[in-house]
């Protein structure tokens, strides 16, 4: 078997989670956070949308990750960012970890709001 080191550049790589928390790029993060190309921040939830808005020049998808399992986001969540543009893909936190380091692995743009599980 032949094993190839992933290379993730200058972004950073989901590299855990836990209750109520996430390790991103060996660093630990409490609460929802986002996870963009320029940083990685706090995230207010739902309501929270104008930061993700303002970086959407900087990703093609954004996942967003809803805690253990998969839950439908407030509709006017998914309406504000539909009319902003963003493409927005939702599942279950662990799913959106693994999706986006796979395509960030493939050097995809992508981008994550998550909700601890």
């Amino acid at each position: 078997m032949r094993l190839t080191e992933i290379t993730y550049d200058n972004a950073r790589p989901i590299d855990g989670y836990g209750e109520g928390f996430f390790r991103i790029g060996g660093d630990v993060y409490e609460g929802p956070v986002t996870v963009m190309a320029s940083g990685i921040a706090a995230w207010g939830g739902f309501d929270d949308t104008e930061s993700l808005i303002a970086a959407a020049d900087t990703f093609d998808v954004l996942f967003v990750g809803t805690g253990a399992e998969i839950a439908h986001p407030p509709a006017n969540f998914r309406k504000t960012m539909e009319a902003a543009g963003v493409g927005v893909e939702t599942m279950a936190s662990p799913a959106a970890c693994r999706t986006y380091n796979v395509l960030l692995s493939e050097g995809r743009r992508v981008a994550l709001a998550l909700i601890p599980v």
